[in-house]
């Protein structure tokens, strides 16, 4: 009996994302556990695994396709001997170009009406469909120029346009002025510069809009202290001098970070003000001490979590940080390794970056921007000149939630954690 591939929902919040491209093709023999495809989603590239077994009978949405609802069929799984059009429920989009049409569908030749006469529903993308509402136009007086006669944004901005007459029927009143309207899009300048375009990945967009929402929304404001970190130098050097050689078992290697996550998680413990997120109904505490760490990956950047970091040691908290990261750069994470957290890290020291300050991750209230160890002149405790190991971090908070004294605290306690590590082994 021939069944539905549905596009999977890969975390709690995801409504739609992009099927970047299928591992298998029609008339493959799918088992149980398969890697059948690849799914982009808000934050991270993610394979999705058959859950039947079958034989791949019809593709209906193509590699590349965007805007993929949750639950809308993407495939058709069959049984052997069954044939590929066997009857399946309809899709709630028409296909897109590369996949099979509808025997029902007209001859995509030519224009498509967006409304069949037996009155079935008007086909027009998410965005054509608010950019309509918004200026009032109705979609049954357009024909679409997208797959499949789909309604798309250009034929809405076509029917807008003061030289295109409105092709609604005389008797029908204009539609009303939409004072609400979006502005259009900038026009992209125009470079005469020898150059090539790469599209963005649905990552990219993703993290461009989250970051503007973050930065225009939330009331950031930056507190800097300089560290010394000579003192966690040698308990470093010493840690990592008892390690067995690289390839023998149960080798590690303590990091920088591996300190810095540590020492943030036992200020969160001793601050816990600063472990929170604003809401409108109130501000909210975490329980628990979850550290997101900005991992750099080629689309951008994806914050895998440590879990319970107050209560982990260094070394697990080495090994664990290794792994995230390395599947994080694979696009092997699952959605509960990257989803939530209470505060963040972001650390450049690594690229020598003297100093910087990060966008806090919503809906956490701060982030710990760490620059690099660098030898500079200090007046020691004693009055006297001296060179030490010093690092700049800045943290950036949410000024509704954590205010100037309160984020001074922290970054105080922070420090004096940092200077002292053996603190952090008790």
């Amino acid at each position: 009996m021939a069944t539905n591939i549905l596009m999977p929902a890969l975390s709690p919040t995801m409504t739609e994302g992009t099927l970047a491209r299928w591992f298998k093709k029609e008339g493959d023999t799918v088992k149980a556990g398969d890697v059948i495809a690849e799914i982009e989603t808000d934050k991270a590239t993610m394979e999705v695994e058959a859950v039947d077994e079958g034989i791949l009978g019809k593709i209906l949405v193509a590699d590349g396709t965007e805007n993929v609802k949750v639950n809308e069929p993407i495939a058709v799984l069959i049984g052997a001997g069954e044939a590929p059009t066997a009857a399946v429920a309809p899709a709630p989009v028409p296909p897109p170009p590369a996949a099979v049409a509808a025997p029902s569908a007209v001859p995509t030749a030519a224009p498509v009406p967006p409304r069949a006469a037996g009155g079935e529903r008007i086909f027009a993308s998410p965005l054509a469909r608010r950019m309509a509402d918004q200026a009032g136009i109705d979609l049954t007086a357009l024909t679409g120029s997208g797959p499949g006669g789909r309604i798309v944004r250009a034929d809405i901005e076509a029917y807008r346009a003061p030289a295109v007459p409105a092709p609604a029927p005389a008797a029908v009143a204009a539609p009303p002025p939409a004072p609400a309207a979006p502005r259009p899009p900038t026009p992209t300048p125009t470079i005469a510069a020898p150059h090539r375009v790469v599209p963005h990945t649905s990552i990219r967009k993703v993290i461009a809009r989250r970051l503007t929402e973050a930065k225009s929304s939330i009331p950031h404001f930056y507190v800097s202290m300089d560290i010394e970190l000579d003192a966690m130098i040698a308990i470093q050097d010493e840690l990592n001098a008892k390690s067995p050689a690289r390839d023998q078992p149960g080798s590690y290697f303590i990091t920088i970070n591996d300190f810095v996550i540590k020492a943030t998680a036992a200020t969160l413990r001793r601050v816990p003000e600063v472990n929170a997120s604003w809401t409108d109904d109130g501000m909210v505490f975490y329980d628990d001490v979850d550290i997101s760490v900005a991992v750099s990956i080629p689309d951008g950047l994806i914050t895998p979590i440590v879990r319970k970091a107050d209560q982990k040691g260094l070394l697990t908290i080495s090994r664990e940080m290794r792994d995230l990261a390395t599947r994080a750069r694979a696009g092997k994470l699952k959605p509960d390794e990257f989803q939530g957290g209470g505060f963040s890290i972001s650390n450049m020291g690594m690229f020598g970056v003297k100093e910087f300050s990060a966008i806090i991750n919503p809906p956490q209230a701060a982030i710990l921007a760490v620059a690099t160890g660098s030898k500079r002149p200090v007046v020691n405790k004693d009055g006297a000149l001296a060179v030490a190991t010093v690092m700049t971090c800045t943290l950036s908070v949410d000024h509704r939630v954590v205010d100037g004294a309160l984020g001074a605290r922290w970054l105080r306690e922070f420090k004096t954690i940092l200077e002292d590590p053996l603190s952090l082994m008790l």
